[in-house]
This record gives C-alpha cells, structure tokens and sequence, in this order.
C-alpha cells in the first residue's frame, strides 16, 4: 500500500517512526499487508484504524471494513482509531441499524486543523461535522493540534498524529485489563 508523501512527512519528524520506516524488514512487512478480504472473519484483540488523508477515501464506503469493525465492536473487542482513520467508523452499522458512532463520545481530526494544515478545500467532506450528524459526541482538544484521546466503552479515539503516544498507551492499558479480568 503506498504511503501518503503528507503524511511520510510528518511521520519522518518523530524519531520512532523515523526508526521503523528506516529498517528494511519493517518494510517489507508493510509492503506484503494482507487485504481486508483476508483478515475478514478472523478476531484480533484491537482494530486499529490509522490516520492520514487518504482514509478519508478508503475507509468510509469501505463494505468490507465496515463489516470486520462491526464484528469486532459486538464482539466487544476494542476498535480504536486516530485522526483521519475516525473516517472508517462513520458508516458502520451495528445489527440494531444505528450507527457505531450515534451517542459515542469520541474525536477525530478537528476542521479547524484542516484549516490549519490548509487542506479544507482538498478533503472530500469535514469529518467533525459529519461525525455530529451521525449522532457522535464529538470532543476536541482545546488547543488545535494537542493529543486528545477519548475512551467510550470499547471504542477509543484520538484526535490527531500528536495523539499518537496517548492512545497507543491507552490501548495498552485496555488489552492489559481485558487479559487480566479473562484469566480471572
């Protein structure tokens, strides 16, 4: 899957993420990725929707996707996602019809940093106001551009790339209790 340059961009400014892309086995990994069609069916402990412009293209009609992340989420296995990747849980309905997001407090990449990353008039549609239509209790950071991570259930969210490191810690948490309260 290529990688959005925009977001290489920003990826290449932290010095893990500068790590992993400069090793060629991580690499590799990342160019041999199974295709939904292949996972679909299977249970993992986590989906994890990354970010990045293009989700906004790929996630949100994306049958498929939809269907694993509604698996997962009535399964209660926890389904996070960050920044753009929120895109991929707009248009998931659960069995009752509603959407996913419908009542959920949760966040996604603010219009206001689109404004600030000058990209309103590139993206196909405002993830923020689109999330408030579906019925989300959408929250943002204060400060624009701040990390921002919500839990609601088994759904947890981050607002943008400087949420990175919050919500990855806060998944770790979540996994670590649920492994816990199993072998309880």
């Amino acid at each position: 899957m290529p990688i959005d340059p925009e977001s290489l961009k920003q990826l290449l400014l932290d010095q893990i993420s500068r790590k992993y892309w400069d090793d060629p086995a991580f690499r590799r990994m990342l160019q041999h990725t199974q295709s939904l069609d292949a996972i679909s069916g299977k249970m993992f402990d986590c989906i994890y929707l990354a970010g990045g412009h293009g989700t906004m293209y790929d996630f949100p009609d994306n049958a498929v996707l939809q269907s694993i992340i509604k698996s997962h989420y009535e399964s209660d296995k926890m389904v996070a996602a960050i920044c753009h990747g929120v895109c991929g849980l707009l248009n998931v309905r659960l069995s009752d019809g509603e959407y996913l997001v419908r009542e959920k407090e949760l966040t996604g990449y603010s219009w206001f940093e689109e404004i600030l990353a000058r990209r309103e008039k590139e993206v196909p549609f405002n993830l923020e106001e689109t999330l408030k239509k579906r019925g989300a209790d959408y929250r943002k950071a204060f400060i624009p551009m701040t990390s921002k991570v919500l839990v609601d259930g088994n759904l947890i969210t981050g607002q943008n790339p400087f949420s990175s490191k919050e919500i990855a810690k806060v998944i770790l948490q979540q996994l670590e209790h649920s492994y816990i309260n199993t072998r309880n």
